[in-house]
């Protein structure tokens, strides 16, 4: 069996990182111990593509496209490489939209991902064997006509264990591999003119890709509290999400992730708090992000696909699970995706907008991880594991 030919879930760290070399250039970030990886791919935007905290023969936490990255044509409407962090840029969808032209309708057939974010080359500014910097400059129109000129930088950093426990409040036991990392996100207004609520703003927006499971839970906790707070979960983006696939609790939303049914839920800045994860039962592997959120700003761009009254009630932190997109449709991975959406930034000639995401995963005992869980994201993993009875 070659990596070609077995399951995501049973390629290797080292087998994913060997298929990606044969196509494009990689950089792989690695700890002084060598367990804890993290391969980048600046064809791909400067993405990380996966990481492990097994070393090369680990696990390989993040999806990876392998028809597509093997194919090396780029096709319409997005190329599809994976990735766990990648930098993309909102609104997807409305009037301010920068993945549809004006008069296009708000479908598959007319949406397009903006080169910069899909299909250009960043340049490296410098790598050693724990970071990364990436650069790009562009310029992207939305759907209203106006022009963004900007310049990106994201810093792509290992965290080791001591940097874990300061920004998480909590450490990983003794048995728990770990492997953590973040991208410190910056967008440039490099143009002459401020931009403006009027004529629409740009967010950043971080994408996570992982591999799907029956027994793959996303957990969202949120503020709890009253209709003072508003909305608790957005589950409409494509549909409403069925119950058998959402359940909402007081503090926390659960959410399926095995890549069979196509859906999106969002929380908004009301709500919102600045971690969001996942709990693999199968490989018993948690996930978290963690990611900016600025105290009282509640102007986050809004990607549904229609015309908005209220263009920048968006959410600020979402997750995907991909599925077909129509009855006997080929589905764009499968995967499911856990993002992070910057404010609205209203940026003046010059000014810098910067978000901070990052990732962590431990993969372990669950009498050990399922401390992480607690502190985190309010939840124990008996708790996230019997949401779709998916406990052993």
């Amino acid at each position: 069996m070659t990596a070609e030919t077995a399951t995501a879930a049973e390629r290797s760290f080292g087998e994913d990182v060997a298929f990606l070399a044969g196509h494009q250039d990689v950089h792989v970030l690695k700890s002084a111990d060598g367990q804890a990886r993290v391969a980048l791919v600046a064809a791909y935007q400067g993405r990380v593509m996966t990481s492990t905290a097994g070393g090369e023969t680990g696990d390989s936490y993040g999806w990876i496209n392998y028809e597509h990255v093997a194919s090396g044509k780029p096709v319409p409407h997005i190329n599809v490489y994976g990735g766990e962090d990648r930098f993309w840029l909102g609104p997807e969808g409305g009037q301010f939209a920068i993945f549809f032209k004006a008069g296009d309708k708000f479908n598959l057939d007319d949406w397009q991902t903006p080169a910069v974010i899909d299909s250009v080359t960043y340049d490296v500014k410098a790598k050693s064997d724990t970071s990364a910097t990436f650069t790009k400059k562009a310029g992207v129109t939305n759907y209203s006509g106006a022009r963004f000129d900007l310049a990106i930088e994201r810093t792509v950093s290992l965290l080791d264990a001591a940097a874990v426990e300061k920004a998480l409040g909590v450490g990983a036991g003794e048995g728990v591999k770990t492997v953590a990392y973040e991208s410190v996100n910056k967008l440039t207004n490099a143009g002459r003119q401020a931009w403006d609520k009027k004529t629409g703003l740009l967010s950043i927006w971080i994408l996570g890709m992982y591999k799907p499971g029956e027994r793959t839970t996303v957990v969202i906790p949120f503020k709890a509290g009253g209709d003072e707070l508003g909305t608790r979960i957005v589950d409409d983006y494509f549909g409403k999400v069925p119950g058998d696939r959402l359940i909402v609790k007081d503090a926390a939303a659960y959410f399926r992730a095995d890549g069979k049914y196509r859906s999106k839920i969002g929380v908004p800045p009301r709500r919102a708090k600045p971690v969001v994860g996942s709990y693999d039962a199968l490989n018993k592997v948690l996930t978290l992000v963690q990611y900016t959120l600025p105290e009282g700003v509640t102007d986050y761009v809004n990607s549904q696909w229609a015309p908005q009254d209220k263009p920048f009630a968006g959410d600020t932190v979402n997750s995907y699970n991909d599925g077909p997109p129509a009855p006997g449709a080929k589905p764009l991975g499968p995967f499911y995706e856990l993002e992070t959406s910057s404010p609205a930034l209203a940026l003046k000639p010059g000014e810098t907008a910067t978000h901070v995401h990052r990732t962590f995963h431990f993969q372990g005992d669950e009498a050990a991880l399922d401390p992480i869980a607690r502190a985190t994201l309010g939840a124990g993993l008996e708790e996230i594991k019997a949401a779709f009875q998916a406990g052993e």
